[in-house]
């Protein structure tokens, strides 16, 4: 077991990296009652009063300079644990941990600042914490202040301070001190969204800096949106290790476990009851053989019991593309195999762009179509969805997916709200990385133009309501029309 805070490269790949975990575990032994623990003193091994618990075992990963990664997982899998070895807060049973430079840490909510002192105090205590002098402190405290945008509250104890107040603090400061890595814990769930906006602007910026950042959150989105990689946890296992879209989409599956069995239950008898035959348009089109991607090197993520067969990206002619004008309209093709019994398959398309947010997402039940209810395993099901590319010029990826609903819920989905319908959704196939396409400027007469500003075209309409020019200022106002 080892390690090292230090700024050697030569132990952590000639400093290509911040962060570097081989095999780390943590084990604590819970006893029934306090007093075994005196007991257990005494037995000298001969006997175990205690029962194992492991925390984290056998986790391994890399995190390079300037890059961004999140540990997920559901509650009690070790994401904190993991945060509080790399902190220097706890230390291993066994592996080795090298983190290269000074280390900001923000924790549970509380940690590292005194209750009864001041917030200025506070940014002192922090400083001298992490080898910070006082007068480098005060060239920093303008800056800590106006970020932290507290006010007076600054000279009052933190005690008094209100959650998001103390965030606010938290997080100038730990952001303020040069660190070269920086590790974040739920912190940014307590502000209200400006302040979320204001953090995640200022990591971007420390980010393009060269600060290694290791993000701990429940928020999915920000995790796509924000970390490039993550790692995921289970009962203190690392069950993924890779892209963060990816990581999410196993995350789900881990959440939905309890779901798989009453599912599997009502399909068994709305799959019996269903009339067999074919479900969809005659005469639909669908894409030649040749217009469809090789999946063999395509990542799906799936609970076995749905497989991605098709894929294809078309034109408004029907071909094959990967560049689009902009407003032109794209037509994703996808087919599943279905390797269980399901009652209503759902599928969509999410388009990311390249900094990672979520441009557009949207799926069959959203759209309100038309579903075949109750298919048997060995099923397909091919699905068309058309989207009018009406978003910024620039490169997209695009994942696809397929769910199931329970047939009941499906009848009752205009009265459940989205939470509800979440909730009830089982996830069976997704492919996080299904492809990628560019958006290029609208041509008209030979010449670019652009036909909206932003990220995304939003329905509306506009026009004058009047004009008055200068010779008819003094004039009486008509009155108002029916609008």
């Amino acid at each position: 077991m080892s390690s090292d805070r230090g700024t050697n490269p030569s132990t952590s790949g000639q400093g290509e990296y911040s962060v570097r975990v081989r095999g780390v575990s943590k084990i604590y032994h819970l006893y029934d009652r306090p007093q075994d623990r005196l007991r257990q003193a005494f037995l000298w091994g001969r006997k175990k009063l205690y029962r194992d618990f492991w925390a984290l075992r056998d986790v391994s990963f890399d995190l390079k300079r300037g890059e961004t990664m999140a540990i997920i997982g559901r509650n009690g899998s070790g994401k904190s644990t993991m945060l509080q070895i790399l902190a220097g807060v706890l230390q291993p049973s066994a592996g080795e941990v090298f983190v290269n430079g000074r280390v900001g840490a923000l924790l549970e909510l509380g940690s590292g600042f005194n209750p009864e002192y001041t917030g200025r105090e506070n940014v002192y205590l922090n400083g001298a914490i992490l080898g910070i002098s006082r007068s480098q402190m005060e060239r920093r405290f303008d800056e800590i202040l106006s970020f932290a945008d507290i006010g007076q509250f600054i000279d009052q104890p933190v005690k008094t301070y209100s959650s998001g107040m103390f965030v606010r603090l938290a997080f100038a400061v730990t952001t303020c001190v040069d660190a070269d890595v920086l590790l974040i814990d739920e912190a940014l769930a307590v502000g209200d969204v400006f302040f979320r906006q204001k953090c995640y602007d200022r990591l971007e910026t420390l980010r393009q800096q060269g600060v290694s950042i290791i993000l701990v959150s429940h928020a999915m989105n920000d995790v796509e949106q924000f970390c490039r990689g993550a790692v995921l946890l289970d009962r203190g296992r690392e069950l993924f290790n890779g892209p963060a879209g990816e990581a999410v989409r196993r995350y789900y599956l881990l959440e939905q476990e309890h779901l798989e069995q009453a599912v599997a239950s009502a399909a068994a008898t709305s799959t019996r009851e269903a009339d067999e035959g074919y479900f969809g348009q005659t005469g639909e089109f669908w894409p030649a053989p040749g217009a469809f991607v090789d999946l063999s090197d395509v990542t799906q993520v799936s609970n076995d019991w749905a497989r991605c067969t098709a894929l294809a990206l078309c034109d408004e002619t029907g071909r094959p593309a990967g560049s689009f004008e902009q407003g032109s309209t794209a037509s994703f093709f996808t087919e599943y195999e279905l390797l269980r019994d399901i009652e209503v398959p759902i599928t969509g398309v999410l388009i990311q762009n390249d900094k990672g947010i979520i441009i557009h997402g949207k799926n069959s039940l959203q759209h309100d179509t038309e579903v075949p209810i109750g298919l048997p395993a060995g099923s397909r099901v091919r699905f068309r969805q058309d989207i009018a590319l009406e978003i910024a010029p620039g490169e997209y990826t695009f994942e696809v997916g397929l769910v199931t609903l329970p047939g009941g819920d499906y009848q009752q989905r205009h009265t459940l709200s989205h939470v509800d319908l979440h909730h009830r959704t089982l996830r069976l196939c997704h492919l996080p990385t299904a492809g990628h396409f560019a958006v290029t400027f609208n041509l008209r007469h030979g010449k670019t133009h652009l036909i909206h500003y932003g990220a995304a075209n939003l329905p509306g309409n506009c026009r004058f309501v009047g004009a008055t020019s200068p010779a008819l200022m003094n004039r009486p106002a008509e009155p108002a029309a029916n609008p």
